[in-house]
């Protein structure tokens, strides 16, 4: 069984990622351009000092991914870090490891520490917007539904447009990753 080490190694860049998406790239880069990491030397700064490898289980078709991997790309060339991703589809191993609620949701952002060990994670969603999300899917019609085809894709549609129109639904997931890895950089000092 391969180590996340293992995997962070074999990995390509997210920049790489980014730049072989089929789908979703659009938008993606649309978020990647308008996006700026906030002045934040603390956290960014402690980037740079400790400089921890991290690795994305990611895929181009997901959403989530859409819209947190531009976030993360700008805080990763504001720190300077070596930021890589892996598919979740072509090795399941990997996210099978790092389940959300039973299901292998992504992106998932594994931050590894001197050791190659994971010392924390962070995905798929900001809490926040995890909570939005939910919200709007308990009035989603039961799966089995004759319209639930149809709503899921309404559904679908309208976050995807509010993920690439929405500054501050980056900002929520720029402090949430911040909240997430600020206490483990700083346990390191």
């Amino acid at each position: 069984m391969k180590t996340e080490k293992q995997y962070f190694d074999e990995a390509i860049s997210l920049t790489q990622y980014m730049d072989k998406m089929e789908q979703h790239k659009e938008s993606s880069f649309r978020i990647y351009e308008q996006f700026e990491v906030p002045q934040d030397d603390e956290f960014i700064d402690l980037l740079k000092e400790k400089n921890p490898e991290i690795l994305v289980i990611t895929e181009d078709w997901c959403g989530d991914a859409m819209m947190n991997n531009p976030v993360f790309r700008r805080i990763a060339e504001a720190a300077e870090l070596d930021v890589r991703a892996v598919y979740r589809d072509e090795d399941t191993d990997l996210i099978d490891r790092y389940l959300t609620n039973g299901g292998r949701s992504i992106p998932m952002y594994l931050f590894l520490g001197e050791d190659g060990k994971v010392k924390e994670t962070w995905g798929p969603r900001a809490a926040q917007i995890q909570e939005y999300v939910m919200g709007l899917r308990q009035s989603m019609p039961p799966a089995d539904a004759p319209e639930y085809k149809e709503k899921q894709q309404e559904f679908v549609e309208r976050i995807s447009a509010e993920y690439t129109s929405k500054p501050e639904y980056w900002l929520t997931v720029y402090e949430d990753i911040r909240n997430k890895f600020l206490p483990i950089l700083q346990k390191q000092s």
